[in-house]
């Protein structure tokens, strides 16, 4: 190891101690019961609420994912799917937030996204309970694997190692973390972890800027290529065996691809997600007062704003200053990487680093700790052994979590994974099958127990559908899976609830007890 790889390390090592010590700290409190493990006692403040559930959210792929896509193709495609995600992330605080927030505490005080669901309906067979638990357990396992892509990635890149060893590692720090602290320990490091993304981010688009000779030099640059810099092409790079052909000692582009409405309108749809992601509801059902949303919105929305922003524009700097560096799709998601260590010195890049880490570390524990609640909390006490108590529910709780981390890893094995690519396939799973059912739970009050599992099924099992098999047809099936899942799930809970028989008076009687609480 170099003397700069070195002061990388020493700076990422540090950064990772303070998170240790963090997961110890509010180890104690978060094993006195699993509603302090889960929800950590509904005990958030706004702050650590908003910023820890888009720290949640974002992940590796915020820091990699994005700014790779950017660099690979252009503005376009990355640009706006940025402009779908802050669109969904601000109406899902504005509606979704305190009405979820009222709602899980009044329905039997539920903890968790599926025992909400199940308490909204009361009912007795756990239909509903099972099913969702069983999707979360699918779709978390791909969106675990995302992070530990991004961790295998990010270290072997800096230092030169194998991906796989790295991966593993990194699979490990975040496993041995979870399970020591919680729900509490996750929020709290990952408000630190927000500030970490956010000052990466911004630090290395300004000093990017700089070094590409000013904002007017980056556009100048970015236009020369075809479909680069453009809202309706989109740049298609000329390739040899998967790899993009360089001549001259510049990258070849072939002509610029059309960028029509229906592709703007299925790269926003990547918003429509926002409703039904667990690592997002849940912090909305974790804080203190329902009042303090307000402020946690706007906190939210600029932090999301700004990031997603800078992500974009890093690509598109990046492609400026570097156009030969990374001639992959799969490699072109380490820019992030390649201007940071370029541009800082090893110290100070160690501590942009953190970023990636910090984003891989705040999702990756989201993900870890609600796949095994759902386990833990929903199938085993909520099904299998309903008179289990809190310490056996926890102990099943680590269990599991070892267990769905190994999954993961697996699926993580593979080193030419794209990141963007396996992030997309499970954020359309997750709005699919939730986002439906939340928002007709929350404001339909017609909805019925039958309307939500026939959504939750039809949403599900579409995007696998339409990911694996429609998608290969082309043309008008090529959009993304998530904005034909989103619907079909829409039109089955309406369709199936009209048809079946209307709640029962208790059921609408609490709707309608939320609905005038959520006024006041």
């Amino acid at each position: 190891m170099s003397s700069d790889q070195l002061q990388i390390a020493i700076a990422m090592g540090l950064y990772m101690i303070c998170v240790i010590i963090i997961g110890i700290v509010y180890a104690k409190r978060a094993n006195e019961s699993t509603n302090n493990y889960y929800l950590g006692g509904r005990s958030l403040g706004p702050w650590v609420t908003a910023m820890a559930a888009e720290a949640s959210d974002m992940s590796g792929w915020l820091l990699m994912g994005l700014p790779g896509v950017a660099y690979w193709v252009g503005l376009s495609d990355a640009v706006w799917t940025a402009i779908g995600l802050l669109i969904g992330t601000y109406l899902n605080w504005l509606f979704v937030a305190k009405r979820l927030r009222n709602y899980s505490h009044i329905a039997g005080d539920a903890i968790t996204l599926p025992e909400f669901l199940s308490n909204r309906f009361k009912e007795k067979n756990k239909i509903i309970l099972t099913i969702a638990a069983l999707f979360i357990l699918a779709f978390f396992s791909f969106y675990a694997a995302s992070c530990f892509v991004t961790v295998g990635k990010l270290f072997s890149t800096l230092f030169n190692t194998s991906y796989y060893s790295m991966m593993i590692l990194g699979a490990v720090f975040v496993v041995l973390y979870t399970l020591v602290g919680g729900y509490l320990a996750e929020s709290a490091s990952d408000f630190m972890q927000a500030l970490v993304m956010f000052f990466a981010l911004t630090l290395t688009l300004i000093v990017g800027v700089v070094n590409a000779g000013g904002v007017s030099a980056v556009i100048d640059n970015a236009k020369q290529i075809p479909g680069f810099f453009e809202f309706f092409g989109i740049a298609t790079p000329a390739l040899e065996e998967g790899t993009q052909i360089v001549s001259g000692g510049s990258p070849v582009f072939g002509e610029a691809g059309k960028y029509g409405l229906l592709t703007i309108v299925s790269t926003m749809s990547w918003g429509l997600g926002y409703f039904g992601m667990p690592q997002v509801l849940l912090k909305f059902m974790g804080i203190r007062k329902s009042s303090e949303l307000k402020l946690s919105r706007r906190v939210a929305t600029v932090w999301c704003a700004i990031s997603l922003f800078a992500a974009v524009v890093i690509g598109i700097i990046g492609r400026v200053l570097y156009p030969t560096a990374l001639l992959t799709k799969t490699a072109s998601e380490n820019i992030f990487v390649h201007m940071s260590t370029s541009f800082f010195p090893p110290i100070l890049a160690g501590v942009v680093m953190a970023g990636i880490l910090a984003a891989t570390i705040s999702s990756s524990d989201s993900y870890l700790l609600i796949a095994s609640s759902a386990f833990s909390k929903n199938i085993f006490k909520g099904i299998l052994k309903k008179d289990a108590d809190d310490k056996t529910v926890l102990r099943i709780s680590r269990a599991a979590l070892l267990l769905i981390a190994i999954i993961a890893a697996v699926l993580a094995y593979d080193e030419s994974s794209i990141i963007f690519k396996i992030v997309s396939f499970a954020w359309a799973g997750f709005g699919a099958t939730f986002g439906p059912a939340v928002l007709f739970s929350l404001f339909w009050k017609r909805t019925t127990k039958e309307g939500v599992i026939a959504g939750m099924l039809a949403g599900g099992v579409m995007v696998f559908v339409w990911n694996k098999a429609l998608s290969k047809l082309g043309g008008v099936f090529s959009i993304y899976e998530l904005m034909p899942s989103f619907i079909i799930s829409c039109i089955f809970i309406v369709v199936v609830s009209l048809l079946t028989k209307e709640p029962s008076k208790e059921i609408v009687d609490e709707f309608e007890r939320v609905k005038n609480y959520a006024e006041e």
